[in-house]
């Protein structure tokens, strides 16, 4: 997950936000980023503890927010659920509705408020999800390795 533009992408460019990306393998997506409630290094701030949690072995479930604006006043928030499965990590889009939670919505703990993983939904019908591995997380956190200057 990567902020790839400080603009919001063409097709909201009057709202204020930025262009967010996530890559999984060879899947990419661009999102936008509301940058009313958080700015750029909150978004990021929270994508990097959303990592540590999953890697942490608290958590088995995790999710890095892609939209929020201010959860008192909001309907929902755009996320992308984490589901650690032993040594790789089942990704999806989706929408938290903050009015269908159990409890009220933590920014700084986004995964409190993730449901369980199912791989159907109500109808039946499989859903969408990509894979990575924990390894993958564990380097992007850690960076690139440095190049060594010859």
């Amino acid at each position: 997950m990567e902020v790839a533009s400080l603009d919001p992408p063409p097709r909201m460019r009057d709202a204020v936000g930025a262009t967010g990306r996530i890559t999984i393998g060879d899947f990419s997506e661009i999102f936008f980023m509301d940058l009313s409630y958080w700015g750029v290094d909150q978004y990021e701030r929270s994508w990097r503890s959303a990592l540590r949690h999953l890697l942490s072995g608290d958590g088995s479930i995790s999710c890095l927010v892609s939209s929020i604006t201010e959860p008192s006043t909001s309907n929902f928030v755009f996320t992308w659920p984490l589901y650690r499965l032993t040594e790789d990590v089942a990704v999806r889009n989706s929408i938290l509705f903050l009015d269908e939670l159990d409890s009220p919505f933590d920014a700084e703990q986004p995964w409190k408020s993730v449901r369980p993983r199912r791989v159907t939904d109500e109808d039946g019908d499989r859903i969408s999800e990509w894979r990575v591995s924990i390894a993958a997380i564990r380097e992007f956190l850690v960076g690139p390795p440095a190049s060594s200057a010859e």
